[in-house]
């Protein structure tokens, strides 16, 4: 008999924990996690805030799907996580969440260029949106101090223990395929947030007043002239070959020991590729 106390003895003696039927899992089998710039700078500020060094602790928990469930609301994600002990253990990674003057500000510089909306909207998150925030005095990921904080029922001491750090590796993977959830930690949700943008155009085009009218004989003089400038439109968001594989669910079928989208991506990044299209003409 141990003389360790009962909350002591399951975790921390090496015993496997209990099996997850239907958990939810990571799908990199292997390697890394992350699959765009946005998810990966998420787990290097981690790396950064001192939690990455004990982040591949989860690793293992997150690809053999002892996630039992995982939501994500304003300020924190909440999860179960399966151990060893019957019942799961409750995970909260919370993020401070922006007040109302600063969200005006994110909303109005958001709403001034159609084109970050477009971008989230196509599923990637464009690189200019750093410095937008970082010009508003804000952050898309977690900053030092007080800005990020871990909470898990287990009676591990460290932090993150593997149970945080299998959910850690779970939203980065969820902000792969959809970013949103990194606005929606910051206290905006899809929804709320397409909403309030739209209002601050709308309100933006009330402002301008009504365009201006010309009768079409003051115009006749200049009607066939060639306008004196071009407008260049925004360009378009750019997003990877297989961003359409992170948008759907991982089908049951396999391609050999494949994951079926894993075996697509080669064939979607040499479809995207101009040589190959140049070498087919």
């Amino acid at each position: 008999m141990s003389d360790r106390p009962f909350w002591a003895q399951d975790d921390f003696t090496g015993g496997r924990p209990i099996r997850v039927e239907g958990g939810i899992r990571i799908h990199a089998p292997k390697g890394p996690v992350a699959r765009t710039w946005w998810s990966a700078r998420f787990l290097s500020v981690l790396e950064q805030l001192g939690v990455g060094g004990r982040l591949s602790r989860g690793k293992t928990y997150a690809r053999s799907g002892q996630i039992v469930s995982l939501d994500v609301d304003a300020g924190a994600a909440v999860a179960l996580v399966q151990g060893t002990r019957p019942q799961p253990y409750r995970v909260r990674i919370g993020l401070r969440v922006w007040d109302k003057p600063e969200w005006r500000r994110v909303e109005h510089a958001l709403a001034a260029d159609a084109w970050y909306a477009a971008a989230l909207l196509a599923g990637t998150v464009p690189t200019e949106i750093e410095e937008l925030l970082g010009g508003l005095g804000l952050s898309l990921f977690p900053a030092p101090g007080n800005d990020l904080s871990q909470d898990c029922s287990c009676p591990d001491a460290t932090v993150p223990c593997k149970h945080l750090a299998a959910v850690f590796y779970l939203l980065a993977e969820r902000c792969d395929t959809d970013p949103f959830i990194l606005l929606a930690l910051r206290g905006r949700d899809r929804a709320t947030l397409l909403g309030r943008l739209r209002e601050e155009r709308d309100q933006a085009a009330g402002a301008a007043g009504p365009a201006e009218t010309v009768a079409l004989a003051d115009r006749l003089d200049d009607f066939w002239s060639a306008p004196a400038a071009t407008t260049v439109p925004p360009r378009p968001p750019e997003t990877e070959p297989g961003a359409v594989l992170n948008q759907v669910p991982e089908p049951e079928l396999r391609a050999g020991r494949k994951r079926l989208t894993e075996a697509l991506r080669p064939i979607y990044a040499a479809l995207a590729d101009p040589e190959d299209d140049d070498r087919n003409v």
